[in-house]
């Protein structure tokens, strides 16, 4: 079984149909670690996917404000203008699917997924020091989490953390070979706005029996989901970030 890992989409699809034409006929079924929406233009065409296609999904902090769930009072204006848009653009059908979203961590097979950490589905996974406080709250040996937006994994042996990086701008992929033992919280990354200084759509591919997670960057046509953005009134510096990949 291989599972396609996705997470913090974002309502781009020129990044999604990417991933997804990419992966084609790599794997057996896909997951999200929530925040379909939010940010880029297309929350309908995302969301109709994500309920057609996806065997596991849990919500984002995107997910519930786009969808009415969330205090938009900690939101900055860029992000509350989004998600206050995305909510008068979704369909009648799409806000149900997004407000009955569930909240993480929930278990796929032999690994969880979570969007921000096991103890606060908000909570921002940054630092090795973080991570190293959570290894008794995991679950299952592999969790797949997001929120970030930064693709990477952190290994866990006890309170001994190690990072470990995503693929360099040159490459398309890196190999992690799980062992046994430690715990791995994985980060795929964004596929639809990167900020980890690539700006290429990130995403992962699970192989359970092989022990391997392979992180994977993909380009995309940028410039098509910016003049989406930009034609449907959103903040022009959601279209800018897409360049930058930060």
């Amino acid at each position: 079984m291989r599972y396609l890992i996705l997470s913090d989409i974002h309502s781009n699809w020129e990044a999604l149909e990417a991933v997804l034409a990419e992966a084609r006929g790599g794997y057996d079924a896909a997951v999200c670690c929530g925040d379909l929406v939010g940010y880029a233009a297309d929350p309908n065409r995302v969301v109709e996917w994500s309920l057609r296609n996806l065997a596991a999904v849990v919500r984002g902090n995107h997910d519930k404000a786009c969808a009415g769930l969330e205090d938009l009072e900690w939101f900055n204006p860029v992000a509350r203008s989004a998600a206050l848009w995305t909510e008068r653009a979704l369909s009648v059908e799409n806000l149900s699917y997004l407000r009955e979203l569930p909240q993480g961590p929930i278990r796929v097979g032999d690994f969880q997924i979570l969007h921000g950490s096991p103890l606060d589905e908000d909570e921002y996974l940054l630092s090795a020091r973080a991570a190293s406080e959570l290894a008794e709250y995991l679950e299952a040996g592999v969790s797949f989490f997001g929120h970030t937006h930064i693709q990477g994994a952190f290994l866990l042996e006890g309170r001994d953390v190690e990072w470990i990086k995503k693929p360099d701008p040159e490459a398309r992929q890196v190999q992690i070979e799980i062992e046994e033992g430690p715990r791995y919280l994985i980060n795929p990354g964004s596929v639809g706005q990167p900020r980890d200084n690539d700006p290429r759509a990130a995403y992962a591919v699970y192989t359970p029996e092989d022990r391997r997670v392979e992180l994977r960057r993909v380009s995309y046509p940028i410039e098509v989901a910016q003049a989406k953005i930009l034609r449907a009134g959103l903040p022009a510096a959601l279209a800018d970030r897409l360049d930058w990949g930060s």
